[in-house]
């Protein structure tokens, strides 16, 4: 079990919760002088991509018809959100699949991409849609100020 020494998000998001920023990250204490990604292994991250492309969504949703205790994951075109400046994609995840990444260039034999964004929010009246924000300078500058903790 590795433990955060330190949990930080977005400027936008810690002041008003800002959907556009919804992005967070948890800098991990060595265990036994290891790190986590020594151990486990880790995934990329790429900042300002072209939008419009083909990603990779993962969660675990636990509302219904799904119960939380299995990975989903729904793939497709990114498009631009509707009330955010964030991106979206067709999938039926439910509640419980916040926070679960988004990869570009996707392997799916290695399991390996580059995070570009999270599951943050759906609309009910479409909820066949999924929307993450966007990964640009904001997300750019939290990744490099958790690097540096």
């Amino acid at each position: 079990t590795w433990t955060a020494r330190a949990t930080m998000a977005t400027p936008q998001w810690v002041a008003s919760e800002d959907i556009n920023y919804d992005v967070g990250a948890a800098v991990v204490n060595q265990l036994n002088g290891q790190s986590l990604t020594d151990v486990v292994g880790g995934q990329g991250v790429a900042f300002n991509q072209a939008r419009g492309q083909d990603m990779y969504a993962f969660g675990w949703p636990a509302a219904s018809p799904y119960d939380g205790t299995q990975m989903i994951y729904c793939s497709g075109t990114t498009f631009d959100a509707l009330i955010s400046d964030g991106i979206g994609m067709t999938c039926d995840m439910t509640g419980g699949a916040s926070g679960g990444p988004w990869f570009l260039q996707f392997n799916e034999g290695a399991g390996t991409g580059l995070l570009n964004s999270v599951n943050s929010y759906k609309i009910n009246f479409i909820s066949f849609w999924m929307f993450g924000p966007y990964f640009g300078a904001d997300a750019q500058n939290l990744y490099n100020t958790a690097q540096a903790a």
